[in-house]
């Protein structure tokens, strides 16, 4: 049907999870938004972002199943408390996979509501050339990302993304997300003991994001946008390391991602050879 997206997809039988089979491959952030699996040669690469948590990145879909309101009977329901609670929900934001554009339907989204969630400023787009061929990413996934930001903490964001070339029924593409995690920097050594930040320090840390089974076809390209805040699904870090819940005022951060030899910042994903599927 004209306008709706067929991401394919099949049921596969597999006897263990991961897959042993699977190899992870690291594909390095590089200047000028790239992806390679070729680590950027320089000492010192990096890219800096203006993160306001008073204008957060609003989530466009996910692994998602709850965020919905309540909204108020129809006039024609005489009697209310007759209506199912469920009759009355209305999703806050999508589930599943969506192109990652706002909509004027979008919770948290602002006018021109058409921008694709990639042209804002606080968010940092690396993606791959166009796929030559294939590839299968089935497993976990992990971001490992060298940062630094002024302030005492602060959220970081990976999403994986296929990148659909323009076609027919999108002209400009489509960005359909995968996989999508977040990391609060306090808990970066410990979840019992959080630790500020220092301005000035680079630090290492990883974000875990769930695990997805998808096939990157030839043509589409692998993408990871960076970002602090995918509200409403993550709540926003306010940037100023009071208590949680506690806070009393919120601040801009200036946050950085490094992708040099020497802070190579990479996500691993799980790739299975071609040919080498399992049995449907």
């Amino acid at each position: 049907k004209a306008g709706r997206l067929n991401h394919g997809g099949r049921w596969r039988e597999e006897r263990e999870w991961p897959l042993a089979r699977s190899t992870g491959v690291r594909y390095y952030l590089r200047p000028n938004g790239a992806l390679s699996p070729t680590p950027h040669k320089r000492s010192s690469s990096y890219s800096t972002f203006r993160f306001d948590p008073e204008e957060p990145v609003p989530t466009i879909g996910g692994n998602i199943s709850s965020l919905d309101s309540l909204v108020p009977p129809p006039a024609y329901i005489s009697d209310p408390s007759t209506l199912p609670a469920a009759a009355r929900r209305h999703p806050i934001t999508p589930n599943g996979g969506w192109d990652q554009r706002e909509r004027r339907d979008l919770f948290g989204a602002r006018p021109p509501y058409t921008s694709p969630l990639g042209a804002r400023k606080d968010v940092l787009v690396f993606q791959t050339s166009p796929l030559k061929q294939d590839i299968e990413v089935t497993g976990p996934i992990e971001v490992i990302l060298w940062v630094a930001s002024d302030a005492p903490d602060t959220d970081f964001t990976a999403k994986l993304i296929d990148l659909y070339p323009p076609n027919n029924d999108y002209p400009k593409g489509y960005a359909l997300n995968i996989s999508d995690s977040i990391f609060r920097m306090r808990y970066r050594d410990s979840w019992e003991h959080p630790k500020m930040m220092q301005q000035g320090e680079v630090y290492q840390m990883a974000i875990t994001l769930y695990p997805t089974s998808n096939l990157f076809v030839a043509g589409h390209r692998i993408r990871l946008d960076i970002s602090s805040s995918n509200f409403p699904r993550f709540d926003v870090n306010p940037n100023t390391g009071e208590p949680l819940g506690q806070n009393t005022r919120s601040q801009v951060a200036q946050n950085t991602t490094h992708h040099s030899s020497d802070y190579p910042s990479h996500v691993i994903l799980p790739i299975v050879v071609s040919g080498d599927h399992g049995s449907a």
